[in-house]
Formats: structure tokens, C-alpha cells, sequence
């Protein structure tokens, strides 16, 4: 049986949505027809950055760069190690195949980078330079030709650590522009931006629809939204650790979901308590209360068969396990988008060093697809050979029939065509071999 002890108050989000889809709807349109001098305009309004060119120099960037502390650096290098490392395994786990189905008929498939990648590094509330290791090394490790990042101002100023990270990343092209005329520059081209044919990074809920409303024109990597957070937990762990780790996100945003799943009443009650303690003394409490009064539930089970369907329904972005056996839900899980395993490792790891991809899915998009990845950067694109005379006989007769059956007499007639010439047989134009 399931037992909430506190249930998140959802309040209605539709019009609130329609009204962020036209106003995006506006704002694309916009720098369609603007292009440059749209993309300036809408920098001063939103940004307060004026700038002739939005794309940082090499001198600017190099500033940047430079304005590091050896720490600064050694940490920023550090986690992009983490990342670059396991990109590259992943990449290393896909290989391009040519095998021989049928004697004489070769098929395969090449694993093709996308050739101009956007990143969009979001920076308006917090400077996430994590977010240029994410998509900006993970696109060159899957070896795009071309990546080019957005990030907004911070504070009406070039945020010298984005840009930092995103050179080091290793980006092609630095622009100090953000919000939806970032998407769009990038997505549509403008007078001194070409257009890019996928867009990749997180960002608010104006980002996130441009994205959406794109998508068919260029490619993206996922539909993002607010940051998720699922704790798993039983008794083997204390309620400060579950109140930290589901405070630790919810700080993202005021419609942060933060979820405790466990067996234990007393570990849900040991945690709502420890929440209220922290929140006194949380930094952002402001942002994380508000989130943890609208969006966070305590849900208590009493199997873990139950915890384990309970979390595939909720799909989380998040799932941090701290579990007497932790695998159980490794093995038994199919819905979530990054999972971490035990109490010494936690989302904030995930989210800034350890080398998985902090871009994942939310609004249960966990139940159909996973994060980003290197693989999202490539095409998986197939290809097929015949080599002799009684291969293509083969297949045509089969293809020949099959096409007849679905009324394609075109379609037929390309595999009546290769029937007579490579296999001297006397089929009817636009008919099918017997």
C-alpha cells in the first residue's frame, strides 16, 4: 500500500504554457525576419548586453581564460577530463557494421556526426559552465565539425567562467547571447551567425519551447524541463542525508519536484523534519522552499516490488538510491534518466564532475528515452550492396511481389527491371514475377 505524508500541490500549469508558446512563437518570429538587429534588440531588452557582435573575440575569450585562478582551472579541467573520458568510452561502444545477409547482399551502417551543433549554456540565475562540458565535449568527442555556443550575461557582463569552459570544451565559436534569440540565431542564421543543424543544452522554460517549436527544422537533443529530483531511500541512511540531497535540487527552481520514496515511516518522518531544519539555513531557501511546498512529496511503501513500480511511474530525471541493496533497483528500474547508486555518491556529483551527462529527461519523458549522450550527436545512417547477378534476382523477385500486394506498380517495376537485365526473365511492365 502507498502512503503520502506529503503530496506535492500541483497547480495548473496549461495557461501558464500557452502563454509562454506565444510568447516564444513571437520572439522566433522575430529574429527570422530580424536576424541581426532582432538579435540585438531583444539582447538589450532581456539582457541589457549591446554589442555590435555578439561573438566573442579571441582576445575576449583568452581574457577570460586567463582571469582563472590555478584552482579555478585545475577544477574546471578536472571534470572535463571526467567527461571527455566517458564520452569516449561510449563513442568507443559504437562501431559501424557491414555483414553479408544473403550471399551477394551486403548491408551496413555508418555512425556519422551531425556537422554544426548549437550548445546553449544557460547562465541568467546561475552560471552553469558544467552545462559547456556537457554538450560542447561530448559533441566533440562524437567528432562534429562545427560547435558553437550561446550563454547568456551574467549580471549584464561577459561571465568570464562560462566562457572559459566553453573554450576549454573546446567550442568553435564563443557568443555572449541568451534566451530564445540564442535558439533562434542559431537555429535560423542571421547576417553573421550560420545556422546550425542541431541544438543541444538545458535552459529555462522560454529555451526549452524554442526548442521545441524547432524541432523538424533542426535537430535537438531532448525536451528538457524544471530539474527532477527521486530519493530512494530505507533505513540504512538518516533523514539529513534524504534532506539534503532533495533540498540540494530543489534549489534549481521553484517547480523543482523533489520526491523521498522509502519503506520506512520513520525515515519520512525523520526527513520532513530535517527539512525544516535546513531550510533555515539554506542559502537558497528562498527558491528551495517554495519548490519543496509546491512540488515535493514524501511517499511511503511498504515492498520494495511497490517502491520499484512507484518509481517507474514517477520517471524522475534523478534517482538517487541509498538502500541496504541498491542494485535491486539498478536491475529492476526501466524509467529514469540518471541513476545514482548508493549513499557516497550523489546527484550534485552527476550534475558538475563525475563524467555522466547532466542533460536528462523530465515530465516522464525517462519512459521513451534516455540523456545526452555522445550517441545523440550521431547519425546512425545505413547503406546496402549487391554484388552479383543472382542476389539481385533474388531479392527483386521477393520485392517484386511484395510491391504488387501494396499496389506500387513503380516500386515493382524497379525490381522487374534488374529481373530481366541480371536475370533474363520475362516479367510485364508495372507486374509482378511469378
Amino acid at each position: 500500500m502507498i502512503r503520502h505524508l506529503k503530496s506535492a500541490q500541483l497547480a495548473g500549469e496549461t495557461a501558464e504554457a500557452a502563454a509562454v508558446t506565444r510568447t516564444v512563437e513571437a520572439l522566433l518570429a522575430e529574429v527570422e525576419s530580424g536576424g541581426d538587429a532582432a538579435v540585438r534588440a531583444l539582447s538589450v531588452k532581456f539582457d541589457g548586453l549591446d554589442r555590435q557582435f555578439y561573438r566573442l573575440t579571441d582576445a575576449e575569450i583568452r581574457h577570460c581564460v586567463d582571469s582563472l585562478t590555478s584552482r579555478q582551472r585545475a577544477d574546471i579541467e578536472f571534470a572535463q577530463e571526467q567527461v571527455r573520458g566517458f564520452a569516449q568510452a561510449q563513442k568507443d561502444a559504437l562501431r559501424d557494421i557491414e555483414v553479408e545477409t544473403l550471399p551477394g547482399v551486403v548491408l551496413g551502417h555508418r555512425n556519422i556526426p551531425v556537422a554544426n551543433v548549437g550548445c546553449y549554456v544557460p547562465g541568467g540565475k546561475y552560471p552553469l559552465l558544467a552545462s559547456a562540458h556537457m554538450s560542447v565535449l561530448t559533441a566533440k568527442v562524437a567528432g562534429c565539425d562545427r560547435v558553437i555556443t550561446c550563454a547568456p550575461p551574467f549580471g549584464g557582463e561577459i561571465a568570464p567562467l562560462i566562457v572559459a569552459a566553453q573554450h576549454l570544451a573546446g567550442a568553435d565559436e564563443i557568443y555572449c547571447l541568451g534566451g530564445v534569440q540564442a535558439i533562434a540565431a542559431m537555429a535560423f542564421g542571421t547576417e553573421t551567425i550560420q545556422p546550425v543543424d542541431m541544438l543541444a543544452g538545458p535552459g529555462n522554460a522560454y529555451v526549452a519551447e524554442a526548442k521545441r517549436l524547432l524541432f523538424g527544422r533542426v535537430g535537438i537533443d531532448l525536451f528538457a524541463g524544471p530539474t527532477e529530483t527521486l530519493v530512494i531511500a530505507d533505513d540504512t541512511v538518516d533523514g539529513e542525508l534524504c534532506a539534503t540531497d532533495l533540498l540540494g535540487q530543489a534549489e534549481h527552481g521553484v517547480n523543482s519536484p523533489a520526491v523521498l520514496l522509502t519503506n520506512s515511516e520513520k525515515l519520512a518522518r525523520d526527513t520532513l523534519a530535517e527539512i525544516e531544519r535546513l531550510l533555515k539555513i539554506l542559502p537558497t531557501a528562498a527558491i528551495a522552499r517554495k519548490a519543496w511546498e509546491d512540488y515535493g512529496e514524501v511517499i511511503v511503501c511498504d515492498t520494495l516490488d511497490e517502491m520499484v513500480a512507484e518509481a517507474d511511474r514517477i520517471a524522475s530525471e534523478h534517482v538517487q538510491v541509498m538502500t541496504a541493496d541498491p542494485d535491486y533497483f539498478l536491475d529492476g528500474m526501466k524509467n529514469y534518466g540518471a541513476m545514482f547508486l548508493g549513499a557516497r555518491t550523489t546527484v550534485a556529483y552527476g550534475d558538475k564532475v563525475i563524467g555522466t551527462n547532466h542533460t536528462l529527461p523530465t515530465k516522464r519523458a525517462a519512459r521513451y528515452t534516455g540523456g545526452l549522450w555522445v550517441g545523440k550527436f550521431l547519425k546512425t545512417c545505413t547503406y546496402q550492396r549487391i554484388l552479383t547477378d543472382e542476389a539481385s534476382v533474388l531479392v527483386g523477385e521477393y520485392c517484386s511481389r511484395l510491391c504488387i500486394m501494396e499496389g506500387f506498380a513503380g516500386h515493382a517495376e524497379q525490381a522487374n527491371v534488374r529481373l530481366r537485365r541480371y536475370g533474363g526473365r520475362n516479367v510485364p511492365y508495372g507486374g509482378a514475377v511469378e
